[in-house]
């Protein structure tokens, strides 16, 4: 291994706390995008003090609850506000993108805050078709072209070779750590080819947890960036001082997923007192099995099933996502969080 892919590797195993934080920046009914990447940046302050390892935001489009669709600017907004946690996107969707445009964006980002940015990378489009053209315009490149730019990104991150005649600048030489994001088995098997941390996204795609995961181990390729694999499994978190008033605020999320699934994407509702009035029982079955990956409830309820989540699943990491309707309730649940996942560090992997 040489130097440079040994300082890459020691990015995810110095780290002794198992917790980070997926952050959607939504817009909630009645604000604003300003007021989101402002909460979000509040948010991260707050995770940086409780001892998070990593703040990552998201790429999505063409969504009006959704304030990170310029993900690098916001990560940027974030990276300005806090001095120690690592910021990063969970993630950039490649597709939609030349490499050497994120290369030259993120490498901007590390020659400002160095040691402290990510990149975690996806293959989907996060958005819809339309959007998605609207996006690429006359790119070529697409989802089956997603192992090749893989690999042409991170070549723009290490050093210049003879002959190269183009150059990411700000990038070269900044070794971005990249992680492969995924919710389903292709993540995974490119993740272990590449010998790259995979990040799971299991908080809003479950069926394939297990499988990605021992795919992901069985096919691990030690790598110059990572010498062995390395786990990160986002899971939707909401912790309050009792259950049903977890219960209650959780409903603010699940009237969001069902407005997304079924084409009426919108800013956060607020929580309702009634959730089971709100659809007929085919929607409830579906919530039931796309957040089948989430703790919610009081602080014991929530230590309990992060234990059980980490015990199963074996994470290096677990990345907690939560919708919120208000801006008090995220911080108090990532406090409870915290608190609830203190001894996750002295599970076995």
């Amino acid at each position: 291994m040489t130097d440079h892919g040994a300082a890459r590797a020691l990015t995810y195993r110095e780290e002794v706390t198992r917790l980070s934080v997926l952050d959607l920046s939504p817009i909630r009914q009645g604000s604003d995008a300003g007021q989101a990447l402002r909460d979000s940046r509040d948010l991260a302050v707050h995770a940086e003090r409780l001892g998070y390892v990593r703040f990552w935001l998201a790429e999505h489009h063409n969504m009006p609850g959704v304030a990170s669709a310029a993900t690098a600017v916001a990560i940027g907004y974030v990276a300005e506000g806090t001095s120690t946690i690592r910021v990063g996107a969970g993630g950039i969707m490649l597709p939609n993108h030349a490499p050497l445009v994120i290369a030259e964006q993120f490498g901007t980002l590390a020659s400002l805050y160095p040691g402290r940015i990510d990149l975690g990378i996806g293959r989907a489009p996060g958005t819809d078709p339309v959007t998605a053209h609207a996006l690429r315009r006359t790119l070529v490149g697409d989802v089956d072209d997603f192992p090749q730019s893989v690999l042409e990104l991170m070549a723009y991150f290490d050093d210049p070779q003879p002959g190269q005649r183009v150059h990411a600048v700000p990038g070269e030489g900044t070794r971005v750590p990249v992680i492969v994001l995924g919710s389903s088995t292709y993540g995974a098997r490119l993740a272990a080819a590449l010998g790259l941390p995979f990040a799971f996204a299991s908080h809003f795609a479950p069926a394939d947890l297990d499988i990605a995961l021992r795919l992901y181990r069985e096919g691990f390729q030690p790598s110059e960036e990572l010498p062995e694999p390395y786990v990160i499994v986002g899971l939707t978190v909401l912790a309050a001082p009792t259950d049903d008033e977890a219960l209650h605020l959780f409903t603010s999320a699940q009237q969001g997923f069902v407005n997304l699934r079924t084409g009426r994407p919108g800013p956060l509702p607020p929580p309702v007192d009634d959730l089971a009035a709100l659809y007929p029982p085919q929607v409830h079955l579906l919530l039931d099995e796309v957040l089948s990956r989430s703790v919610v409830g009081s602080p014991e309820t929530v230590a309990a099933g992060l234990a059980a989540f980490a015990a199963r699943t074996g994470a290096d990491e677990i990345i907690v996502a939560s919708q919120l309707f208000s801006h008090e309730h995220r911080v108090r649940s990532l406090e409870l969080t915290a608190a609830g996942g203190a001894g996750l560090a002295h599970l076995p992997a």
